[in-house]
């Protein structure tokens, strides 16, 4: 691809940050949304997943350090072992389902977290042409230190309208 996906930025939605009505309702929660601009020459969904793989915004652990251009891992999994095949067409509706049960696991979150990801998550789900899901690689594809999250959901939104891709990871500490 001759064109790169441009970094445009990212929202990272801490549930830490929220009041929950129940004190004792676990807030370890987050979600990371980096957005990337599409190459101005046409590709295929297999082409962009592969320019996402390969961006140095995809080598982030997720684990508090942040993204390491050289960096090796990608959330619980080495970087090598994630293709465009780990990833799964995936309905908008289903994801959103994913996600809602997810973030509302141990109550309904709070009316201003539940603004915060419409805007960033679910309004862009709803208007991505095409949603991916990165399965579970499991085995030798954990990095050393991998299992550190309880969950891991990761959703690539293509939405080739808007000229954007977002890579959106929802996880739990």
């Amino acid at each position: 691809m001759r064109n790169k996906l441009i970094h445009e930025g990212g929202a990272f939605i801490n549930f830490r940050d929220y009041t929950f009505l129940d004190a004792r309702s676990p807030a370890f929660r987050w979600v990371d949304v980096k957005r990337l601009r599409l190459p101005a020459e046409p590709a295929g969904d297999a082409e962009l997943l592969a320019a996402l793989i390969g961006h140095e915004q995809f080598r982030d652990d997720y684990a508090g350090g942040g993204v390491m251009p050289d960096g090796l891992r990608h959330g619980p999994y080495w970087v090598g072992a994630v293709t465009p095949d780990a990833y799964r067409p995936v309905g908008r509706e289903r994801s959103g389902r994913i996600l809602w049960q997810w973030a509302n696991q141990f109550e309904d979150v709070p009316v201003d977290l539940a603004t915060d990801l419409r805007r960033e998550v679910f309004d862009p789900l709803a208007a991505a042409g095409r949603v991916y899901h990165l399965r579970e690689l499991g085995g030798a594809a954990i990095h050393d230190w991998g299992g550190v999250h309880g969950a891991f959901h990761e959703f690539v939104l293509i939405d080739r309208p808007a000229g954007q891709i977002r890579l959106l990871v929802a996880a739990d500490d």
